[in-house]
């Protein structure tokens, strides 16, 4: 599973998650700081709820953790609208 959003009441942020044959990865981004208590709680939620459900074997579960902001969200879509509106990277670049 990829690109799960972590949702409650408000949103948290997202989390990636890759498995490989001996450990699953996962990649946390957070909207917002969290107590350290409320971190280790979550990585286990995403453990029990995500990890342990696909019932693949694991020796590890590994986390990287960050904090940041949405920016945008983009897809072929934007971009061939983009593409058809003639703008382009380079042509901003260039004014």
């Amino acid at each position: 599973m990829q690109g799960s959003s972590l949702q409650s009441n408000n949103r948290l942020g997202t989390v990636d998650i890759h498995f490989t044959t001996t450990a699953v990865h996962g990649t946390l981004i957070l909207e917002r700081e969290l107590e350290e208590t409320d971190l280790t709680k979550l990585i286990e939620q995403i453990d029990e709820d995500l990890v342990l459900s696909a019932d693949m074997p694991r020796e590890d579960f590994l986390v990287s953790v960050y904090v940041g902001k949405d920016v945008g969200f983009y897809s072929d879509e934007y971009f061939a609208e983009e593409s058809d509106n003639g703008t382009s990277f380079e042509e901003d670049e260039e004014e």
